[in-house]
Formats: structure tokens, sequence, C-alpha cells
């Protein structure tokens, strides 16, 4: 019995790698039917900024396992054949092969879903990060797939890697930011994972020239008196849009881009809870050992928790269904609306 993706329709038989999962398309020709004025993705952003990256360094390398074109590593393929490797379906090779070309001084990328890398566990902690050895892991459809899947939602990897001792993990709140984060975690030594979602990026400018981000800083985005949610990653344009809305109802929120959930700002974070006395975290990962649970714990170190309320935003302990991503987080109270008046009564003691 032979299996042939795409067998009957000559578009996904020339093509099998883009039919692989895909959204609305036109049946007569296979194009896809996309929005020409959307931003430009995360994954491409990821690819292109990559690339360039190595066309001055050749330490760096890319890794994938079966996934060129969705992490964008078939842009760097293209420009690095010499420096690409595809292992296949075998994600626990792609992250130890990894650790072994970072032991002879290269500079690896290991560009994998976020929901694929969870097969990889007991490599990234025996084979990297035990040995802290210095391996650039990117996940590439972290948070909610929509249109991927049930199997596919990359929720767990905030939770799965904040408990390895030597990891730095850092989220963008653009694409732009992502092109700093990829920089800073070449120039990094030690392990690092720098987690991105599928699909277009914010909208905003894509600067020409990268810098190393300080490791462990946070970005205060807006300041403010009465509340000051703490978002990491995608979640960031979130709490913007719901500070907005609040200030419409007159509550004065700042918002803060943790840009890092390992190591956490905390001499950022100690001073916002005792200025502040609320913090709202905001995620698109599981609350369960998430970033808000790192922020719970370091409060509670220090004794902090008397002084300041925190409300935990993110995904509950359940699996999520398939779904449009826009109703995905309606459901489970992760859009704007929701969020701003879910802070509102924590700001009012009106909380049901």
């Amino acid at each position: 019995v032979l299996t042939k993706k795409g067998k009957g329709y000559k578009p996904a038989e020339e093509s099998p790698n883009k039919f692989h999962g895909t959204g609305p398309f036109d049946i007569a020709t296979g194009k896809k039917i996309t929005n020409p004025n959307a931003p430009v993705s995360y994954t491409e952003v990821f690819g292109k900024t990559l690339s360039k990256l190595a066309d001055t360094d050749d330490k760096i390398v890319g890794i994938t396992a079966a996934m060129p074109d969705g992490t964008g590593l078939n842009i760097f393929a293209e420009a690095h054949k010499d420096h690409f490797f595809d292992v296949g379906i075998a994600e626990q090779h792609a992250v130890t092969a990894a650790a072994g070309m970072a032991a002879a001084g290269m500079k690896p990328v290991a560009a994998i879903y976020s929901t694929f890398m969870q097969r990889a566990y007991d490599s990234i902690m025996h084979d990297i990060c035990m040995q802290k050895l210095h391996v650039t892991l990117c996940l590439d459809r972290a948070g909610l797939v929509g249109d991927d899947g049930y199997t596919h939602h990359g929720v767990f990897d905030y939770a799965y890697l904040r408990s390895i001792p030597n990891m730095t993990i850092m989220a963008p709140k653009d694409e732009n930011e992502l092109q700093h984060m990829l920089k800073t975690a070449l120039d990094f030594d030690g392990p690092v994972s720098v987690r991105y979602p599928r699909g277009s990026g914010v909208g905003v400018a894509l600067d020409t020239q990268w810098q190393d981000l300080p490791i462990g800083k946070a970005e205060v985005l807006r300041t403010g008196k009465d509340v000051c949610f703490w978002a990491i990653g995608s979640m960031v344009q979130t709490a913007l849009d719901a500070a907005e809305l609040l200030e419409a109802q007159g509550i004065s929120a700042g918002v803060v881009n943790m840009r890092f959930a390992k190591p956490l700002d905390v001499e950022l974070l100690r001073e916002h809870a005792q200025s502040y006395g609320k913090i709202i975290t905001l995620e698109e990962g599981v609350l369960a050992g998430g970033v808000g649970s790192a922020i719970l714990e370091e409060l509670n170190e220090n004794k902090l928790l008397e002084q300041c309320e925190v409300r935990c935003f993110g995904i509950p302990d359940e699996f999520v269904m398939h779904g449009d991503k826009k109703l995905l987080f309606r459901d489970l109270g992760l859009d704007t609306p929701t969020i701003a008046a879910k802070a509102a009564a924590f700001v009012k003691g009106e909380e049901e």
C-alpha cells in the first residue's frame, strides 16, 4: 500500500508540502486565498533574520524535523544549504544533534513547532541543559494555532521549559522584536528558547539593524497607577488594547512587556508589586506551571503577596479544541474585551 499525498488533485500532487495543512484556496488553480495586506508572518521574519545573521557568521546551523517550510528554515536552506539539516520526523534526534554541534563549537538553531518539541523533552534536559550547551530552540506555532487543530496547540512550552535548570526563555511582543531576540539568542552562551505564534505579526516596521537585549530585563510600555499588566509574547498587544479600554473607564493601567519568562525581571517585579498593589499576568500558555506561576512564586518568595494581589490569565487546565483563533480566545476569556472587563472588576473589587 502506497500513501501518496494529494492523489487525484494535481496542485496537491505537485506541491504536497503546501497542502499538508491549508486554509481556503481556489480549487481550480490550487492557489491559497490570502489577505495581501496582512503583515509579514513571524515564520518568515525568523527565516530571513537567521539567514542574514548566517551571512556573517559561518558557525550558525539550521536544524529542523521535517518542517522546513513550516518553520521558515527553507529560506535559510536556500542561502546556506551546507549549514542546513532536516533530520525527518525525529525531534529527539534534531535536538541531540544540535547539542553535538554546539559541543563542537557551532551555533545550532533547532526550529520546531512548540507542540512537537514536547517529544524532545528528555533530549533538551540531558543533552543541552545539563551540559549548558549553546543551542537555540526556536518554537514556532507557540500558543493557539487555530486551523492547525487540536493536537497542534503549542501551549505547554513555558511550563515544560521553565522547570529545566540553565534554560533561558524569551518571547517577542511583535515581529520586529523577534529579530532582536534571535540575535540575542545567538550571541548568548547557553541554552535558550525563543517562542512565537503562528501567522501574521502585529504589523510594525522592521529594524534593519539588530541589537542584543539585556538578559532577564523587561520593558515598560505604559505606566499607570491602578493595576499593571505583566504580559509576555503575543499577549502584550492584548494588554495594550485592554489598557486603552480601561482608560476610557477611568482606570489607569500600566503594561510591561516581560520579554523573558526565565529569568524574570525580579527588580522591576518587586517595584511594581509595591507601587501598584495589583498585577495581572497574561500568557498564551497553560496557567499550570506557566509564567503567571513564576511571578507568584517570586512574589511569595519575597513575601510580597501580602502587599500585592495577583490575577493570572492564560490557558486553563484543559485541552483546547480545534477552532478559529478569535473564537477560541473569546471562549477562553482571553480576548481584549473580556480581559478589560475582568481587570475593571479586579480594580473595583467587584469580582464574581
